[in-house]
């Protein structure tokens, strides 16, 4: 227990802390962004970014990973804030964590398992991009300084690491952020800040029920929304998280993920603050900062707050050009860049879903339904090869009266009619045996093409026998197949 403790909060205590500070200085503009995109005070952003921060850090199954206010989520709560108000969003919000914590207790994390490299590649670039658009607005239509900034920013960030002795001691975006703000307060350039994005609070969140009635009606508005921001909160978080895996080369805890990211987002809810999830962008900023342990990410989340009540008049001037050099850092880490040295490498189904993942997401800005595209022509495209594998062989004995079928492969909804086209139905045979020694049937198609195989044979006058049937496919083709029960024939008619 000791040792688990030390190992996930004070094995790397300098690098978490310095990291936790420069993740909590980029959350600063984004929760004021996304409070601005769901139309609600940006204090809401602010409180929830804190809350969640917090109590991740404690409940969450990814240590070192960042979760608070994200545009994802901000999205999908336009419509019920414009139509119902902001009780009906806090309301939401504790709902939203509610079927996350189901969704832990559900095992439904373990479903990680069924998103391919592929689609994972292809989430990664395309929230590469997306993070980069995002920083457009910011250098578009602004004075020379901002360039000039923006380029200094870079720069640090990029060379600060080979400065002698200091270099490996602080992290680069850190000493980007400080110098830009101190050039920006001494030559007194005319820059957009973070005090330009919205108003600050000057109080910690207190409790706060929803004021909403406890009845049906309520439970009707929001339950479709918090259904979908639980959804895209789990999938954005345990994306992230796999992502994070590979980054520090450690596992996590899936299923305690959906349970923490629901219990943060119910705290957010009680706090005042909208619904979260897991950050790509600032986790992958917390990890090349050296952050680590539980301890960087509970760091990010008391550090935002101390940053607003406590450092304002400082948090304030600090301009968004270094902010968006720091994003621009984190768009260029995070793009898999191999995925594009390896088009001609990988196979082409594999290339397709990847800059279909990425094309989706882009063109939607919506993580889920990319994803679910990617998953869904991975699996086609697997179910597709499986189904090329299967092969049927056939012999006849010297007599001429007995052919015997050997099927080699799985047999599924994909190779069912590939199956059913490798038998001969106008042969002139007294028997038919189909060896399903080395086959197995996995669905109820492949039973069905098994019922249609047997019948038609039958129909033409063959004795039939089905041999070799391993355990699991007998199972299912008792239960299903009709071949071997009366009146086959009209079943086969009706039903297949």
């Amino acid at each position: 227990m000791l040792k688990t403790i030390q190992n996930q909060w004070f094995s790397n205590i300098r690098g978490d802390l310095l990291a936790g500070i420069v993740v909590a200085l980029a959350l600063i503009p984004e929760a004021i962004a996304f409070s601005i995109i769901a139309g609600v005070d940006p204090k809401i952003g602010l409180y929830a970014s804190f809350c969640i921060a917090v109590i991740i850090a404690f409940t969450g199954g990814r240590p070192g990973m960042i979760s608070a206010a994200t545009g994802a989520m901000a999205l999908l709560m336009v419509t019920l804030v414009r139509d119902h108000g902001l009780e009906y969003l806090l309301a939401a919000t504790l709902l939203t964590g509610v079927l996350q914590i189901a969704a832990g207790y559900l095992k439904l994390g373990s479903l990680m398992r069924f998103v391919s490299r592929s689609v994972v590649t292809g989430f990664v670039n395309a929230l590469a991009i997306l993070i980069f658009m995002a920083q457009l607005p910011e250098l578009t239509n602004v004075t020379w300084h901002v360039y000039a900034m923006t380029a200094a920013g870079l720069g640090i960030i990029y060379l600060f690491p080979y400065v002698p002795v200091i270099g490996k001691m602080l992290p680069s975006p850190l000493v980007c952020i400080i110098s830009l703000t101190l050039v920006a307060i001494f030559w007194n350039i005319d820059i957009r800040t973070v005090g330009d994005m919205g108003d600050l609070p000057d109080t910690l969140p207190i409790f706060l029920w929803p004021d909403v009635p406890l009845n049906l009606e309520t439970l009707a508005i929001i339950l479709p929304y918090s259904a979908g921001l639980a959804a895209v909160g789990l999938l954005e978080s345990l994306m992230t998280a796999t992502i994070v895996d590979d980054l520090t080369d450690t596992p996590s805890d899936k299923n305690r993920e959906c349970k923490g990211q629901g219990i943060a987002n119910i705290g957010a809810g009680l706090m005042g603050g909208m619904a979260g999830c897991a950050m790509i962008g600032q986790s992958v900023i917390n990890v090349k900062s050296g952050g680590r342990t539980r301890l960087s990410t509970l760091t990010a989340g008391v550090f935002l707050m101390v940053l607003i009540l406590v450092l304002d008049e400082w948090l304030t001037q600090i301009p968004m050009a270094a902010l968006v050099a720091v994003m621009i850092m984190v768009s260029i880490g995070t793009f898999s860049w191999d995925s594009i040295r390896n088009l001609k490498k990988h196979p082409l189904s594999t290339n397709i879903v990847m800059v279909t993942t990425v094309i989706v997401v882009v063109a939607t800005h919506n993580l889920a339904i990319g994803v679910g595209v990617g998953v869904l022509l991975a699996a086609m495209f697997f179910a597709n090869k499986i189904g090329h594998f299967m092969n049927v062989s056939s012999s006849i004995d010297a007599a001429g009266t007995e052919r015997i079928y050997t099927v080699v492969g799985q047999v599924f909804f994909s190779s069912a009619d590939k199956f059913i086209d490798s038998f001969d139905f106008k042969e002139a045979i007294d028997k038919v045996v189909i060896d399903l020694t080395k086959a197995h049937f996995w669905d109820i198609t492949a039973v069905g093409a098994l019922d249609k195989v047997v019948i038609k044979f039958r129909r033409e006058g063959a004795d039939v026998e089905v041999r070799g049937l391993n355990q699991a496919s007998a199972t299912i083709v008792d239960r299903f197949g009709v071949h071997d029960k009366p009146d086959a024939a009209d079943s086969i008619m009706g039903g297949h």
